[in-house]
């Protein structure tokens, strides 16, 4: 299976390319990774909040693409392999984590007590936890090559953290 890289951020300028991938000041802030799926989460909420899944998939794809050409570039000129500063992965693949959300807060019509903020809140603990420890075989994505190893990663967790959120949902509808 080829992963080739894309190259069209090689013709950008290094500060160009830097301060995406670190989206601004975001990746200089301490825990950068976590001010970085902030980011993501209001970016997820301002274009993907009403979409359905698989539209909210089709629509995170570009992001994804970019993410992985520039994070890739940023690590290069970086020198650095997934340096902690580069936190568009984290950015990008924040809808993933949401995907299928109108879904989810349906299958909630019992329990009013969980308003629309706290599978906000939960998808993001989620999404830490799982970019953080990487558990499940997602630590293995980071060997792929380049930015490919940068994004996939935070993909995975991303897609964890759905699918958490998801059974937590069917749980809490089921045994209230």
């Amino acid at each position: 299976m080829s992963f080739a890289h894309p190259i069209w951020p090689r013709f950008l300028p290094t500060p160009t390319v830097l301060a995406i991938a670190r989206l601004g000041p975001i990746g200089r802030l301490k825990a950068p990774g976590t001010w970085g799926s902030l980011a993501g989460l209001m970016y997820q909420l301002v274009f993907f909040h009403y979409l359905g899944p698989i539209v909210g998939f089709l629509c995170a794809i570009p992001g994804l693409w970019f993410a992985v050409a520039l994070c890739g570039e940023a690590e290069f000129r970086l020198g650095r392999r997934d340096p902690g500063e580069v936190v568009l992965d984290e950015f990008v693949v924040m809808p993933l984590c949401f995907l299928g959300w109108p879904w989810m807060l349906r299958a909630l019509p019992d329990a009013p007590w969980i308003g629309p903020w706290i599978p906000l809140l939960a998808g993001f603990a989620l999404f830490r936890f799982f970019d953080i420890l990487k558990p499940l075989g997602i630590a293995k994505l980071q060997n792929l090559p380049g930015g490919w190893g940068v994004v996939a990663d935070d993909a995975a967790a991303a897609l964890a953290t759905c699918a958490t959120l998801h059974a937590i949902a069917l749980a809490i509808a089921h045994f209230g």
